[in-house]
Order: C-alpha cells, then structure tokens, then sequence
C-alpha cells in the first residue's frame, strides 16, 4: 500500500505537486494520470524518495522509502527505461542489481525469461530497440518480486503483442494482492487496464475514483438512435426537451434523455427504430473534460489562434 497524505513539492517558484493526499490499494491496478506538467513524474519520485517533499508525507507499507531495509524486495519501479549503461548486456545489468540488493543469481534468469529477453540477454543493452529496453526495465522492477509495483509510460515502444503482454502481467499481478500504480497518457490502454484511477491536475488531486465513475461523472451520457425516420425522430426529442445530434447513416445521437423515454417517444408516434443503445463515453473523453482547465501546455490550431486546440476539435467532430 501507498498512502500520500498532504505532498508537497516545490521547485523554486514553481508548485509542482500541491497537498496531495491519496492511497493506492493492493490488489487492483490504479492509474496515475494528469496532463504534461501535472506532477506526475514527480510524485513518483517522492514516493521512491528520489526526492523530498517540502510538506507532508508519502509512505510504503507504513514506512519511508529509505526506511525500508531491502527496498526492491518492497517496489519494484520504472521510471526511465534508458537508465542502463549501455556497454552492458542485459544480464549483468540485472545481475548487478541482484548482488547489489542480496538476491538470488537465478531471479536474473527468471525474469529474463518473463519479459521475453532470453535469446539477447548476452547482448549490450545499447543496441537494444526502444521495446526491448521497455522490457529489460519491467524486469529490472520485477527482480526483486516485490509487492508494490510502479510504472511510469510501461507501454512506451511496445509493439501491439508487447501492450497486451503487460497489460495481461499487470493484471496478473494484481490479482495475486499486489499493488500496481501505473502512470500512462494512453487513455484507451488506461481504460482497457485500470481498476481505479487517480487524477490530478496542476499537482492537486481532481479525481480519485473507479474508472466506470470517472466516465460516468466526467461525461455527457448520449443514446445513439439509428431510424429512416430521423426527421420525425429529431423533431419529437427536441419538443421533449432532450437534444439531438446527427451521426450519419441514419443515426442520430440524444442527449438529456434516458433510453427507455427515447423508446417510448417512437412508439407513441410509431418511429421505426433499428438501434438504441447508450453510447458509452471513453476515457479519453472524460479526461478531457476534466482537465481542460489543468492543461499547462497547449497548442494552438493554426488559424484560430484565440480558440484552444481541444475545443476546436470538438467543434470540428460536430460538424
């Protein structure tokens, strides 16, 4: 277990991570996101202790990082897949934090073999592709088979065989009551992966709830209606009060109006319908939502320089 209770980090003027408080549970895969510059990365690093914080505390099993008496037996993080001399193979990188940490030589084999680097163990890590040094990092993580794992970007360089491979590991160990914090920018991996999410914008906490909530609160539910009736249909939901979009094909999407009243509002005035279903908001679509106001770093469409990027391409998926 992780728990943060009012972090703090400043950087000379510069309020990087702001009275977060939170708790990351065993057992289940909590996602850590926020826009670039939220505090991420660095609330990471206060957790490893690789930095410290101005105010507050963060703690592993009850202790501080640099309380824990064998601390890869504890965590196992990935926080930056390069940082591994590259005149080294894989194997004597790994070996050489095995002996530095008091484990066994063959855990080195065991993961190796886990992440899918045995035939190149031999090899320098510096020849490796970007994938492969994703691999030798989650190894690094996993040598110690500790009970909290953090990764930061785990996906990075992975092929679509190597995303479903961790996603699927992650899982796994989940499962068996470990704790998987996960920080990503991959909003459809995070939805297809996290159980719980935590969120935070400009280093303060904006959210911390199950992922089903997060889309739920940070979303405009729709139905998506598909008739030969559309005209008809449209008409009938804007005199209800509920409001309407076209889809194309036939198909319209409504807001401000539950399924089972869209369905009665056909029958009543016998409007054909061949779908009506809820259309689930993504992720990615809540995430935006929520953080509009949290975005640090924000491009411009060309052109239109007074309207920010987000909701230009909102406007522009209207039309």
């Amino acid at each position: 277990m992780i728990e943060a209770r009012g972090l703090t980090k400043r950087f000379g003027d510069k309020l990087a991570v702001d009275q977060l408080t939170f708790t990351v549970e065993p057992g289940r895969i909590t996602g850590f996101l926020g826009p670039n510059g939220a505090g991420k990365t660095t609330t990471m690093r206060l957790i490893l202790g690789l930095d410290r914080p101005n105010q507050g505390t963060v703690t592993v099993h009850g202790k501080e990082f640099s309380q824990l008496a064998y601390p890869m037996h504890e965590v196992g993080a990935l926080l930056d897949a390069k940082a591994v001399h590259g005149g080294r193979s894989a194997y004597n990188h790994l070996l050489c934090l095995a002996q530095t940490n008091g484990l066994p030589k063959r855990r080195v084999g065991e993961v190796l073999e886990l992440v899918g680097l045995t035939e190149v163990a031999k090899k320098r890590s510096k020849g490796f592709s970007l994938g492969m040094g994703q691999r030798l990092g989650i190894a690094a993580a996993l040598l110690g088979d500790p009970a909290i794992l953090m990764f930061d970007e785990p996906v990075n360089g992975l092929d679509p065989e190597g995303i479903l491979w961790i996603r699927n590991l992650m899982k796994a160990l989940a499962a068996e009551g470990r704790t998987i914090f996960v920080s990503s920018h991959l909003m459809s991996e995070m939805e297809n992966t996290a159980d719980h999410l935590l969120v935070i914008g400009r280093g303060r906490l904006i959210a911390d709830c199950s992922v089903a909530e997060f889309i739920e609160r940070n979303s405009v539910q729709s139905v998506r209606v598909r008739t030969p009736q559309t005209d008809l249909l449209v008409k009938v939901v804007l005199e209800a009060g509920g409001m309407t979009m076209p889809s194309g094909n036939g198909t319209v999407m409504v807001q401000g109006m539950p399924v089972d009243r869209i369905g009665d509002l056909a029958f009543e005035h016998q409007i054909r319908l061949h779908e009506l279903a809820p259309a689930q908001a993504s992720l990615e679509e809540a995430f935006m939502e929520l953080t509009a106001d949290s975005v640090e770093f924000r491009a411009q469409v060309s052109g239109s320089p007074d309207v920010p990027a987000s909701d230009q391409v909102q406007k522009t998926g209207v039309a």
